[in-house]
């Protein structure tokens, strides 16, 4: 009978760790998006330490050494270097409750935030004007439909890209997600304009139950990159410099907040699992929230009713 040879602890290579990380994930059912993700990320890591180096012998210093390197040679930003360093430590943690390596404390430095980018009220106003229907085609016009939802709804492009007709329940006024970036379902309010919107879409468009939302012309699910090049072409053509469909969630958040919602509502539509991240809007649009600071501060309040009092 043939013997099969173990392999100890101190013989893990990176790659194998990898490997067995990505089977881990797997396992807890994570989005092939997230695996991918994962993959992406600790490539680079691992060739720079070296496939075939023993998991034991990572270190802080060797991490340290990493970051300064794509900091300085391959110019990557702040935020990127926060991004790749939190996938690398899901794999060291993993590593270290697997016992392949000593225990050490992965620390994530902070990145500046970059102000989100939106839509402004003037760009909104040329996107949002509906196309002659008698001259128009019908890519235009589902275009112009695409991006009344992404703004209603403050929704990824993969999540309404997912989105199926019968999900839309026009009678209870809700949208059902069954696509989300951390995979929970949710669902979302449906306004009365985009309902209207919709509705017209789908008369015009046909109305099967279990076709996409917004699909490619064969009638199969989309891709991403397709309706990121058909919202650039048509914010082009109407004079739009930002073609961002990722924008369009920016914008109704930050509107959200501007016009008094509340922050616990906006994470939950936005499918945010952390309320630190939803908090994030808050601190980036500081300029805009300083719109009517005076009319809502209290102690401008109370300065303008005793002013009131005195004459």
């Amino acid at each position: 009978m043939k013997q099969i040879k173990m392999t100890r602890k101190s013989e893990i290579t990176l790659e194998t760790a990898m490997d067995l990380f990505v089977k881990k994930c797997q396992a807890q059912n994570l989005s092939p998006a997230s695996i991918q993700a994962y993959k992406d990320k600790l490539k680079p890591f691992i060739l720079y330490v070296g496939k075939d180096r023993p998991v034991q012998t990572l270190s802080p210093k060797i991490l340290e050494n990493y970051t300064l390197k794509r900091l300085k040679e391959d110019h990557l930003s702040s935020i990127s270097i926060a991004t790749n360093l939190r996938h690398i430590r899901a794999f060291l943690y993993y590593c270290m409750d697997c016992g392949y390596v000593k225990r050490f404390k992965v620390i994530i430095p902070k990145a500046e935030k970059k102000i989100k980018q939106t839509y402004s009220n003037s760009d909104l106003e040329r996107l949002l004007k509906r196309p002659d229907m008698n001259s128009c085609s019908f890519t235009e016009y589902k275009v112009w439909v695409f991006e009344n939802y992404l703004l209603a709804t403050g929704n990824r492009i993969s999540t309404a890209l997912s989105i199926k007709i019968r999900d839309i329940d026009f009678e209870n006024n809700v949208i059902q997600i069954n696509k989300v970036k951390n995979r929970r379902q949710q669902i979302i309010p449906l306004s009365h304009t985009l309902a209207e919107i919709l509705q017209e879409y789908l008369m015009i468009r046909g109305n099967n139950p279990d076709d996409y939302l917004f699909c490619c012309n064969s009638g199969e699910k989309s891709a991403v990159r397709t309706y990121q090049e058909l919202v650039q072409n048509y914010n082009t053509m109407r004079n739009v410099e930002c073609t961002s469909c990722h924008a369009f969630r920016h914008t109704f958040a930050k509107n959200w907040i501007l016009s008094g919602g509340d922050i616990a509502r906006l994470k939950t539509i936005l499918g945010h699992s952390n309320i630190s991240v939803t908090n994030e809007y808050l601190q980036m649009f500081g300029q805009d929230l300083q719109m009517d600071f005076e009319k809502f501060n209290p102690l401008d309040q109370i300065s303008r009713s005793n002013a009131r009092i005195r004459m």
